[in-house]
């Protein structure tokens, strides 16, 4: 029989096992979540109709080369460049990224790079160009996008473009009623850095008007959308999109 000092030790022992386990198992989904794949959750309206607010989506961390677990860590005032095991592959035009804004690195932001180091991209009309010639669009039905569209976005004039880039095709919408970002000058892009639009194209904050994001700033590209919800309000309630689970991100 064992003595009281021997049953409080044998419990003490026992809580410390749990506890080493508990801490390698929360290690391990940390480093995973750190190299592979890390979840986010769409908040606003910019990536529509390819994102919806609501969206939980699922970014490839090794995309662009495997990292060192933690160097890219952006909280507070603390913000790290990832350290890559071999060179950074460059991120493609066409591309949905995950990347810390450079205004604030703390808070993430997801966009489609249409514009790669030494490019000269312009916006004429709400026309992307890219090196002279202008992206292939064209215009399509937006009736299956307007019937499920957010709330906030019903009533706007929409029309909705089928655009291709790198051959990588996917929807874009444009608000005929909203000329603020119809124009871009001629640019050139800088070593090491991209130009990123969403493609909500009237309602996005992107490139147009706080500038390029750097290579270091890119976490990880977008493939999955895993888990999709309306957002719930005083008089719509939850609901879950069934259609919008497991669906890839082009």
């Amino acid at each position: 029989m064992l003595t009281t000092e021997e049953v409080i030790y044998k419990r003490k022992k026992e809580f410390l096992s749990e506890v080493r386990n508990i801490l390698i198992i929360i290690s391990v989904l940390l480093v995973f979540r750190s190299v592979f794949y890390e979840p986010y959750r769409i908040p606003s309206g910019s990536m529509i109709p390819t994102l919806r607010i609501g969206d939980f989506i699922l970014v490839e961390k090794f995309s662009y080369g495997f990292k060192v677990p933690f160097s890219d860590i952006a909280i507070f005032d603390i913000n790290l460049d990832p350290i890559y095991l071999g060179e950074m592959k460059t991120p493609e035009r066409g591309d949905v990224v995950v990347f810390k804004w450079p205004r604030d690195p703390s808070i993430n932001y997801i966009k489609r790079i249409v514009g790669v180091p030494g490019d000269k991209l312009e916006i004429r009309n709400k026309k992307l160009f890219i090196n002279g010639q202008q992206v292939k669009d064209k215009e399509i039905s937006g009736d299956k996008f307007l019937r499920s569209m957010d709330k906030k976005y019903l009533g706007n004039n929409f029309r909705f473009f089928e655009s291709e880039i790198e051959g990588k095709k996917f929807i874009i919408q444009q608000d005929e009623d909203n000329v603020y970002s119809s124009q871009t000058d001629e640019i050139t892009i800088p070593e090491g850095s991209f130009f990123v639009l969403g493609d909500n194209r009237d309602y996005s904050s992107d490139s147009r008007f706080w500038g390029f994001v750097p290579a270091e700033n890119i976490r990880g590209r977008a493939i999955l959308v895993w888990f999709s919800f309306t957002m719930p309000t005083s008089d719509t309630p939850l609901k879950i999109r069934f259609d919008r689970i497991f669906k890839s991100i082009i």
